[in-house]
């Protein structure tokens, strides 16, 4: 594999000036890559050298997220983040893409793929967020509306954390996540950090994407948009990872062409836990020529 760094651009969307990487290769094929929520682009600077040879690659940074605008005065739906994706591939010309897509941004992917079946050609979800039960479950409809107003409220007097050294922001990252390598740790940490004026370190992201959605897609919605995709899916999820991911609680049943693994001895963040099972599922998967149930 050749040493290619990404090239940063900006895009925008619903007045946003939205980032993203970009390896270059315009005439290829492009191939999406979409990051999870309160992470970055450069989640993705590990996984590219293994497709940028072949592949137009182009990852964003979410609204809110790495070196793309925040909100102002509103949550982070995932219908905002499907509308983003949909502005960056007309814009730049995207169309027919392969998405890779890990966690939040799978599920987000997935709502893409399901609504815009012409966009995308091929998708692979990397522990997406599947029937996940919500944040304000069995309640009546006045608790609700507290609850979702307390969490809001609550988050105006949330400081971002701030951290002496970058070094001490990389020893609270390897300790949220105890399986990453210590390398792509520090990787992650430079990138998605910024300094701030007295000299401490900061995350990148805003801290209301820990915004609750009082009123989410509806689950029958949802599942009428995973019927809707055409195109072979590939699901692969972390036998040590999260629950209620796509694929599980009988979500599979959902997909018209597509194959799920689960990949051992890998946390969450799967494509850096187990890298190479994970290249080699995307690779098989990308020389099919069309998806099976498994």
């Amino acid at each position: 594999m050749s040493e290619r760094r990404a090239s940063s651009h900006f895009y925008w969307s619903q007045r946003l000036r939205l980032h993203y990487l970009d390896w270059g290769v315009p005439e290829a094929p492009p191939m999406l890559l979409v990051h999870g929520v309160q992470d970055h682009a450069h989640t993705w600077d590990f996984l590219a050298p293994h497709f940028y040879e072949n592949l137009h690659l182009v990852a964003p940074d979410l609204r809110g997220h790495g070196d793309s605008d925040w909100n102002r005065g509103s949550a982070y739906r995932h219908l905002d983040y499907v509308y983003d994706l949909v502005r960056l591939i007309e814009q730049r010309s995207l169309q027919g893409c392969v998405v890779v897509a890990h966690s939040m941004g799978a599920t987000v992917a997935a709502l893409l793929a399901g609504g815009w079946p012409h966009l995308v050609s091929k998708l692979v979800l990397l522990e997406g967020v599947g029937r996940w039960p919500g944040w304000f479950a069995d309640m009546g409809v006045a608790q609700k509306l507290q609850a979702w107003e307390k969490q809001v409220h609550a988050l105006a007097d949330r400081i971002p954390r701030r951290y002496p050294t970058l070094e001490a922001a990389w020893q609270r990252m390897q300790q949220v996540n105890p399986q990453l390598d210590a390398a792509i740790a520090r990787h992650l940490t430079i990138h998605g950090s910024h300094q701030n004026e007295d000299g401490s370190w900061s995350w990148k992201f805003d801290n209301n994407t820990h915004s609750p959605s009082l009123y989410s897609i509806p689950e029958s919605d949802t599942v009428a948009l995973w019927k809707n995709i055409t195109c072979p899916v590939l699901i692969l999820n972390a036998k040590q990872g999260y629950p209620h991911r796509i694929g599980q609680d009988g979500t599979f049943e959902h997909f018209q062409t597509a194959s799920l693994h689960d990949i051992d001895s890998a946390g969450h963040w799967l494509h850096h836990d187990q890298p190479d099972a994970v290249i080699a599922h995307i690779r098989s998967f990308l020389t099919m020529n069309t998806g099976s149930h498994v």
